[in-house]
C-alpha cells in the first residue's frame, strides 16, 4: 500500500508543533501500527532525518503506552484494540493517516506523538491501593467468600490498562472512566471497603487538580476503550463519592 501520512511532530514540550507530510510505500495490510511507524523511521534514519518519536512497550494490547489519535479516534478506526493490536488491513491504498497525541492538558506534549500521562499515576497513588495488615495475622485473601458477580465486576474493572483513550475521546477531557475503574475494582471487594471512604474522596480529588474535566454522559469513553471499561463503573464512583461525604 500507497499512504500518505500527516504526523504531529514537536521538539518538546515548550515548542510549537505542526502537521508533517510522509509519504509511504510498501505498507503491508498484515502490520501492526506501530509496525508501519517503524519503517518510517528506519527510512527517516537512513536518510539523516530526525525519527517520529511514539510511546510504546508491550506491543499486545497490555501496557497501554502506544496511545495514538488516529484519524480523530483513539487507537484508531478498529474497537477492543490498542494501536499497537491494530493492523494496516484496516486502511486502503492510496489512504491519508492523520496520526496526532491525545490531546488534554493533563497529558502535556513530551515530544512528537509521545505524552505524559503521569496525572494518572498520580491519581491511582492517591488511594488506588489497599493497605495489607503484615503484622502477623494476615488473612489469606483466597479464603474470604465473594460474591461471583462482584469478582466478576471487579475484574473486568481491574483489565483497565490507563492508556487514556478515555480522556482522549472526551470533549471535556474526562479521567472519570479511568478513575472510577480504579475505585470500582476495590469498592466491590472486601479487602477494598477498610479504605473506602478515603480512597474515593483522594482519587476524586486528584482527578480534580490533574486538570481533568467532567463527564460528559455521551458514552464516548465506553467506546472508545480498548478494554470496553463499562460507564456502570462511574455510576458506582458516584455513589461511592456521595456515601463518603455523608459518612465524613
Amino acid at each position: 500500500m500507497k499512504l500518505l501520512l500527516k504526523i504531529w511532530r514537536q521538539k518538546d514540550a515548550n515548542s510549537k508543533g505542526q502537521i508533517v507530510d510522509y509519504p509511504l510505500d510498501g505498507v503491508e495490510e498484515d502490520m501492526s501500527f506501530l509496525e508501519m511507524l517503524d519503517v518510517l523511521n528506519e527510512q527517516l534514519i537512513n536518510k539523516g532525518e530526525e525519527p517520529v518519536v511514539f510511546d510504546h512497550d508491550c506491543r499486545e494490547g497490555i501496557c497501554g503506552m502506544c496511545s495514538l489519535q488516529i484519524n480523530g479516534e483513539p487507537h484508531g478506526p478498529d474497537r477492543g484494540v490498542t494501536t499497537c493490536q491494530l493492523h494496516m488491513r484496516m486502511f486502503n491504498d492510496g489512504d491519508t493517516i492523520f496520526i496526532e497525541p491525545f490531546r488534554a492538558n493533563a497529558f502535556p506534549v513530551v515530544k512528537d506523538l509521545m505524552v505524559d500521562r503521569s496525572a494518572f499515576d498520580r491519581i491511582q497513588h492517591a488511594g488506588g491501593y489497599v493497605s495489607v495488615n503484615t503484622s502477623g495475622n494476615t488473612i489469606d485473601a483466597n479464603a474470604i467468600p465473594i460474591n461471583k458477580d462482584n469478582a466478576d465486576d471487579a475484574f473486568s474493572a481491574a483489565t483497565c490498562i490507563g492508556c487514556g483513550a478515555c480522556v482522549a475521546a472526551c470533549k471535556n477531557a474526562s479521567a472519570m472512566l479511568f478513575t472510577s475503574a480504579k475505585v470500582s475494582q476495590y469498592a466491590l471487594l472486601p479487602q477494598g471497603q477498610v479504605e473506602a471512604v478515603d480512597r474515593v474522596q483522594a482519587m476524586v480529588a486528584q482527578m480534580d487538580a490533574e486538570g481533568f474535566g467532567n463527564c460528559t454522559n455521551t458514552g464516548a469513553c465506553e467506546i472508545e476503550c480498548p478494554k470496553g471499561i463499562s460507564l456502570e463503573n462511574i455510576a458506582r464512583m458516584n455513589r461511592e463519592y456521595l456515601s463518603a461525604t455523608i459518612k465524613g
